[in-house]
Parts: C-alpha cells; structure tokens; sequence
C-alpha cells in the first residue's frame, strides 16, 4: 500500500490513489475530481472531501443516495444521509455506496488520524458484530449476495445479483433464499441497522442493496469465506 505523506489525506479507489487538498473541496462522483464510474444512476457530485476548521469532513452533497461510511476495522460504522457530514478521525475510512445494481467502495487514509484504537484484541467480524450471531445459511446467503464485491482486490465496484440469481448460486429454492433474507435483514433491523426495511415498493431493492452495504463495511464477510460458496453447492 502507498505511504501516506505528512498532514496528507489520499483516496484509495481501484488501485488508483488521489491527494486532497486543504485549500479546496475534493469531490466524488459521476463528474467529479474522482470519477467513480459514468454510471447514469449515480450522482455528477455525490461525495465532498474538504478542510474546516481543524478536521476532514466527508459530506454528502448528493440528493437520493445514502452512503456506509466505517473505519477500516468495521467496529464503528454510520450511515451518511444526503445532506450529512461526517469528521473523517480514522487511520483509514471505508466508505460504500450504491448507485443502481453496483455498489463501490473507496478508502479514505489520513496520516496523522485524531482517533487511535488502543484495544489489542484481534477482531473478527466473519460470525459475530455486536449483538448479531449468524448462522451458516445467513453467512452464506450474504455471501452470495457480496461475493463480487468480495472477489476484487482493495477497492473499487461490483455488481449486487437478484435474488432469483444469488439462490441460484447457492443451489436453493428461491423461497428458501427470500425466507432466510427475511430472517437476516430482521436481525440487523434488531440490533439498529438502518435500511433493514422501507416502503412496500422499494423494500425488496433497498434492503438487499444495505445488507451488502453493511456486509462488506462490517466484514460481517470476507474474501476468505468465499469457498464456503462452493462447498455448499457440491
């Protein structure tokens, strides 16, 4: 991973790393300083890196599209509303959105972070966050739902399969797929995810695309557990 210089922050997207400058906002989006994707649903300027007052704020400038936003560890994690802001205080920022059916993830890294973990403990997010204790079927059922997100290396985007298509990767019934989604999405509802649930016309769409938003923040999943995919599909 590149060095982050002195009283520097970087964008971390794709392999590809961008400075942010004190003396003027740095923006992210379809037509933006960091051009994300030419995605038509996403927003010309979604995202606003900028200098006030002594901190790094993340904003979000955009009008429709809220955005994960986590350290790069996944114990803490918020979900940024259009209008939001949000002091960037961590070593690494991880954020993810959404825009139609592909979900991106950048990293923010700062040098010099005004928070620093001074708990040791390793952490492990694969089973357990919180409150939340998955069983094998819910940890494969988003693993399904994340896996292209989960296949590239670092950063960058990934498309989120249907329903019908995640059950078929699984080798379930679609009834069984939705029953468990159910069960997942209640859980995270639980315990305060937002986006868990919504309108009778959106529900569907929304809660799939949050339950990966918050999968890959949280690493509720990781790139390691892909094989269980195939182990439960021979």
């Amino acid at each position: 991973m590149r060095a982050v210089s002195d009283s520097e922050v970087q964008i971390e997207f794709c392999g590809e790393w961008y400075p942010v400058s004190q003396d003027r906002p740095f923006s992210i989006g379809r037509d933006a300083n960091l051009v994300v994707d030419e995605n038509p649903f996403l927003h010309r300027r979604l995202l606003e890196i900028s200098w006030f007052e002594g901190l790094w704020l993340l904003t979000n400038v955009g009008t429709r599209l809220a955005v994960t936003v986590t350290d790069g560890a996944g114990r803490l994690q918020s979900w940024l509303a259009p209008g939001g802001r949000l002091p960037l205080v961590f070593g690494r920022t991880t954020v993810v959105f959404t825009a139609g059916p592909t979900t991106y993830e950048l990293a923010v890294h700062a040098a010099e972070p005004a928070f620093a973990y001074t708990d040791p403990t390793p952490y492990d997010g694969a089973t357990t966050v919180g409150d939340l204790s998955l069983t094998d079927s819910q940890r494969l059922l988003i693993l399904a739902l994340a896996e292209s997100m989960l296949v590239r290396d670092g950063t960058g985007r990934g498309a989120i399969p249907t329903n019908a298509k995640a059950a078929e990767r699984l080798g379930w019934t679609l009834t069984r797929f939705n029953r468990k989604l159910d069960n997942v999405c209640d859980k995270l509802d639980r315990i305060g995810v937002q986006g868990m649930r919504g309108g009778a016309r959106s529900y569907a769409t929304n809660r799939r695309i949050r339950l990966v938003e918050y999968a890959i923040a949280a690493r509720l999943v990781t790139r390691s557990d892909i094989p269980l995919l195939d182990q439960e599909v021979r």
